[in-house]
């Protein structure tokens, strides 16, 4: 080793001496010429940072420099505001779209105007308009992706009549407005049945990813609710991407003679893609169901397909992001493959190409070309256009079709959020020129108001029909008092199968019958919703394989959340549950087993060498993890230490006060169902009156039970856990334990700290 050290040393100085000297050699010539004499003057340091400087600059303001210095600001702002929005309960992209506008000429070059021209100089959009629609592209793929058609086809008879009548009333209210103002605001150059079809579809457009998410987020998805919702917003977005198709073969056509062809031939393009590219997809996604088989080939071969159909439709007049989400619809229904692809696709468009559309789309939106009264009442009438076409023709025709006031509410709030889409939408009529700016900014806040206007007027219908829910809830306890429900959230799908079989010997010999539910959280409102039903089948694949062999009914459930704590908090609080059993984590179970997490958790511990310090303990990581849960939970909550746990037939009991008592009814149950041994420890010595009760309460649990054995009062060490297959300790006590048993406690059995109500 240390020879090598030297050589290497030695080859440096070497190397480092020649290439120096060159140098010296080099800038002797260099420096001879006349022409650089200004040059050879700035050899001190002042001299040298002007030119440094100067030299910075221009990179700054060079095509790529700006572009990246572009980039980063409206990532960072578009994550900031997009954040806030989300923390009032938002959709993000009202954020990022408000965000667009804060950096666009209505804020930033109105307070600021050279720091605008200088950050997005007029001739810099061209590289920022590219990049945009190119993310578009991409998104309108996966859009396309997460569009199962076999669902709209099981659900065309059911939401046909709502998602149409969310067409066609807001599209003719739409054109009655376009001939009001027609004269007045459309350029002279634009015929009239285009300015008014780009209205009518501005106003009858559903943004379908705004409302999957928001349905996800509000725990609708597998409701009636929800699946409705989601059928009505996918028709209503395949009938409405059709209409654009054709309003702008029209428009591009100019004369409806033209027109005809270009639909014919869209419809010949629609067919190849419909009849012969998707069944050739068909069998390249059943061929390619996983990672270790999708090579680059493959995903060129993907990307070859998206960019060929999203040409064709540019070429026909009929934009690329009609193409784009055509190729997502015929990709090949495997879920395991779309999962693949999206993964590929998903993360740059949403994350890096999409946030410079909504600042293009900001930078063209200049609030100031609305001026004076009448144009503000003009933006005013196309909100309320938008709200009462959208919103009043669901509600209605809801409501008509056999549902109940209240879910009929909440369709047409949901149906009335138009989001990104509706950007979409009118961004290609500003390009077209069919739209003028000042109706295009107009449209642009009408977006934001409708999309704005869902998360609140949903609570405020849940608000109103609360009290009906109320006796609902009270007519449905009734009916559940001899119910012992049991709420299992678990993270890593083995561990759900482990912990349903702690429940089931703890419970299922109880007096009242027995329900469990068992949750599986997905943390992260950006989960894209299409891969709900993959996620949700992998994680409870083993916990329903135990209930079967348990021979038990369970409940599952699967949600997308943005905090975990509090919805299990919120779960367990309003729907009753008597009892939530945990898990406590990985840096806690199987501890003394897995080497690599002892090793990982012995060099954190060296990190912080103050012994006083318990932030590495194991107490203080449980009482982290679960304090909400234990703090918050209107039930009894168990805190489950999994060490290689299969059969409580060995348990041992720790008592240390009056309150722990309880746990002599959960070591009851377990010794009936278990037919196991119970070795109790009573570590509260003192003469008090409340000790003498916990004796004597002891004493009666062994006289019952002849599996129970009183153990001698002992200090805690590693030994004393041998053998066992769990422990019960509850919350309050495992929390007095001292520092000083860190080591001893990585010797743990299976552990259930429980927290009794």
């Amino acid at each position: 080793m240390k020879k090598k050290l030297i050589l290497y040393i030695s080859m440096v100085i070497v190397f480092g001496a020649i290439m120096y000297l060159i140098a010296l050699k080099g800038n002797a010539l260099f420096y001879a010429h006349e022409n650089v004499k200004v040059h050879a003057e700035t050899k001190n340091l002042a001299e040298g940072f002007k030119l440094f400087s100067f030299l910075t600059l221009e990179n700054i303001k060079s095509s790529v420099g700006l572009l990246l210095l572009q980039i980063l600001i409206i990532l960072v702002a578009c994550r900031i505001v997009g954040w806030l929005f989300k923390k009032i309960g938002q959709p993000t992209v009202i954020g990022e779209i408000l965000a667009g506008i804060i950096l666009g000429p209505s804020l930033l070059g109105s307070l600021f105007p050279e720091t605008y021209a200088f950050i997005f100089p007029e001739e810099s959009f061209s590289n920022i308009k590219t990049l945009s629609q190119f993310g578009l592209v991409l998104f309108m793929f996966t859009i396309g992706m997460e569009l199962d058609i076999r669902e709209v086809r099981k659900r065309w008879q059911d939401t046909l009549l709502i998602s149409h009548s969310a067409i066609i009333v807001p599209f003719t209210l739409g054109m009655v407005v376009a001939y009001m103002i027609y004269d007045k605001y459309a350029s002279s150059h634009t015929p009239f049945l285009s300015f008014a079809l780009f209205i009518g579809i501005s106003l009858s457009i559903t943004a379908f990813p705004v409302l999957a998410r928001i349905i996800q987020e509000r725990g609708m998805t597998r409701t009636h609710l929800g699946t409705i919702s989601l059928a009505s917003a996918a028709n209503d977005d395949i009938t409405a991407w059709c209409m654009l198709a054709a309003v702008v073969a029209y428009a591009q056509a100019g004369t409806m003679e033209s027109a005809i062809y270009t639909i014919l031939f869209s419809a010949l393009y629609a067919g190849l893609m419909l009849f012969i590219v998707r069944p050739v997809l068909k069998i390249v996604g059943n061929l390619y169901q996983n990672k270790e088989v999708v090579d680059k080939s493959l995903v060129v071969f993907i990307f070859f397909i998206l960019l060929a159909s999203a040409y064709f439709t540019e070429i026909l007049g009929l934009h690329a992001l009609f193409g784009a989400f055509v190729a997502g619809i015929v990709m090949p229904t495997n879920e395991k493959f779309r999962k693949i692809m999206a993964d590929k696709v998903e993360d740059v468009a949403l994350a890096l190409l999409l946030p410079l559309f909504f600042v293009y789309t900001g930078l063209r939106t200049e609030i100031g070309l609305i001026s004076g009264v009448e144009m503000w009442l003009l933006a005013g009438a196309f909100i309320l256009v938008a709200i009462v076409g959208k919103f009043g023709s669901t509600l209605v025709m809801a409501r008509f079709s056999g549902e109940s006031w209240k879910d009929s509410l909440y369709l047409g709030a949901l149906m009335n959020t138009r989001g990104l889409m509706e950007l979409v939408v009118l961004t290609i009529g500003l390009e077209m020129g069919i739209l003028p700016q000042p109706i295009f900014v107009m449209l642009v806040l009408m977006t934001l108001v409708t999309t704005f206007m869902t998360t609140p007027l949903i609570a405020f219908i849940r608000f109103f029909f609360k009290v009906s829910d109320r006796k609902k809830q009270q007519r449905e306890d009734m009916e559940r008092s001899n119910v012992f429900k049991v709420l299992l959230s678990f993270g890593r799908a083995s561990s759900g199968q482990v912990m349903l079989g702690l429940a089931h010997q703890m419970f299922s010999k109880g007096s009242k019958r027995l329900e469990i539910t068992a949750l599986h959280l997905t943390v992260g409102s950006d989960v894209n919703p299409s891969r709900t039903e993959d996620f949700e089948r992998e994680s409870f694949a083993p916990i329903l394989y135990e209930a079967a062999n348990l021979n038990m009914q369970i409940n599952t459930r699967y949600e997308v959340c943005e905090k975990a704590e509090d919805y299990i908090v919120s779960l367990v609080n309003q729907e009753g549950f008597d009892f939530l059993l945990v898990g406590s984590g990985i840096s806690m179970s199987n501890l003394s087993t897995d080497i690599t997490a002892h090793t990982t958790w012995q060099k954190l511990r060296r990190l912080f060498p103050n012994k006083n310090s318990r932030i590495f303990y194991p107490s203080t990581l449980l009482r982290d993890k679960t304090k909400d849960f234990v703090e918050k939970s209107h039930a009894s909550v168990g805190i489950f230490v999994n060490r290689n746990f299969t059969r409580a037939e060995r348990i041992l009991l720790m008592i240390n006060s009056s309150s722990d008592l309880c746990l002599l009814n959960y070591a009851r149950t377990l010794i009936q169902t278990t037919n196991g041994t119970v070795n109790v420890m009573n570590r509260s010595t003192s003469n008090s009156p409340s000790n003498e009760l916990i004796k004597n309460e002891i004493d009666e649990f062994i006289s019952q039970q002849r599996e129970a054995v009183l153990l001698p009062n002992q200090d805690i060490k590693r030994e004393l856990f041998d053998g066992y297959n769990l422990m019960l300790i509850s919350y309050a006590s495992w929390n007095t334990l001292p520092a000083a048993y860190e080591k001893v406690l990585q010797n743990l059995p299976s552990t259930l700290i429980i927290k009794y109500m």
